[in-house]
């Protein structure tokens, strides 16, 4: 494709060539991050394809929002002609991404150790279920290392433990890789030398409860999950109102407190001194909240909106994930972008996909590739890796490459 936009955003890692070796989530959303920056980003895929390319409902997002501004070529790894291809095509990169089971890589020639003995300067990011340790064998999910690593303990109600609402540790898993890689880039401008990056969904996991690790730390108050938690601020929470919708409120200062006041008309509790610095409101939320909660049941959600924008208050309607393809925000600012569908039943349709959230020098970073049909640039690729074209008629009819 190309993005129509007139502007051209900055390509960072123009000119440096990324070989991934992904599927699912964790691999290709670092693969993606150094694709939305420019990379020449290959994806090695089997020969019947990514698995995700066919996945029904939760996982039918996964091939085509991860795995754009990539090239696709299928290679079957088991035969020694297509390992040989893979291993010729690493011989290329300036970095190379994985994210299979310990050992796997190492069966065809693809590890670290026997990549970087012929390219000393390759960087090599391994994404993993675990770093190297007693786990490191596991079978690893976003949702294992969820419920094994606190986040849905944290998550849900008491006894109720709930996996959060999308893959948090595989994307965040691709982007400590990312950034890892980008880290390793430096010091190779400096060194001259690669060296491998690793990154894995349980550490990931870990890192993101480490905040109510440390209120046991400093407290010696275990951290409660956040549906049955004590609040930091009096007033934050969900609130249903009118018409039966529901919307966010919050106050988490005292100036905010008088603002939450001012703009709804409760004077009362304005001068209520029970309520007059933010730790008492905590105290009195047995009290405050069910006032509170009774007297905005009679306000309309689209009222209670324009009041809290107007006092620069924070509010938050509920919204469902369908609902942002219309927010007036994503579409003034171009945060979602034009994509043609590679697999399924919609093949060759456009559908709205979501950018990096980030700008460079002022411009979002575009969709410049549609994500690849499965095989799509593979003769390219081959052709520019010395192959002739009897060699690739040969790889083909042999199916070691597709």
């Amino acid at each position: 494709m190309q993005n129509n936009a007139s502007s051209t955003p900055p390509q960072p890692l123009a000119g440096l060539r990324v070989v991934e070796f992904t599927h699912m989530v964790m691999g290709p959303t670092c693969g993606m991050l150094l694709a939305d920056m420019g990379a020449e980003v290959i994806k090695v895929e089997p020969i019947d394809g990514d698995r995700t390319r066919h996945l029904l409902g939760a996982g039918a997002g996964f091939f085509p929002l991860f795995n754009r501004n990539k090239k696709s070529i299928g290679i079957d790894l088991r035969d020694p002609a297509g390992a040989e291809v893979a291993r010729r095509l690493c011989a290329s990169a300036d970095v190379v991404a994985e994210n299979f089971k310990p050992g796997t890589m190492a069966k065809y020639g693809l590890d670290y150790a026997a990549l970087s003995a012929a390219n000393p300067r390759l960087i090599y990011a391994s994404h993993k279920g675990f770093l190297p340790g007693p786990y490191d064998q596991r079978t690893a999910l976003d949702e294992v290392v969820q419920m094994m690593g606190g986040l849905a303990y944290m998550t849900g109600r008491p006894g109720d433990p709930l996996r959060a609402g999308s893959s948090v540790n595989d994307i965040m898993g691709g982007m400590f890789g990312a950034i890892g890689v980008l880290g390793a880039l430096i010091q190779r401008g400096i060194s001259g030398k690669g060296m491998e990056v690793q990154s894995a969904l349980f550490e990931n996991n870990v890192f993101l409860v480490g905040q109510h690790m440390l209120q046991y730390a400093i407290t010696g108050q275990p951290a409660a999950p956040m549906p049955d938690r004590i609040s930091a601020w009096g007033v934050y929470d969900v609130f249903s109102v009118k018409d039966g919708e529901q919307i966010f409120l919050a106050a988490v200062s005292d100036a905010q407190w008088a603002a939450f006041c001012d703009a709804l008309g409760f004077a009362d509790l304005k001068a209520d001194a029970r309520y007059a610095g933010n730790n008492q409101r905590v105290t009195e939320r047995p009290t405050l909240l069910p006032l509170l909660r009774e007297r905005l049941a009679l306000r309309s959600a689209s009222e209670l909106v324009a009041l809290f924008e107007a006092a620069g208050l924070p509010f938050a309607p509920i919204r469902k994930p369908e609902e942002l393809y219309d927010d007036e925000h994503l579409l003034a600012t171009g945060g979602l972008a034009d994509i043609t569908l590679p697999d399924g039943e919609r093949a060759g349709q456009t559908a709205k996909t979501t950018l990096l959230p980030l700008t460079m020098d002022g411009e979002r970073l575009k969709v410049r590739m549609n994500p690849p049909r499965l095989g799509e640039h593979t003769r390219e690729l081959l052709a520019g890796l010395g192959y002739g074209d009897e060699d690739i008629e040969r790889l083909h009819r042999k199916a070691a490459v597709s």
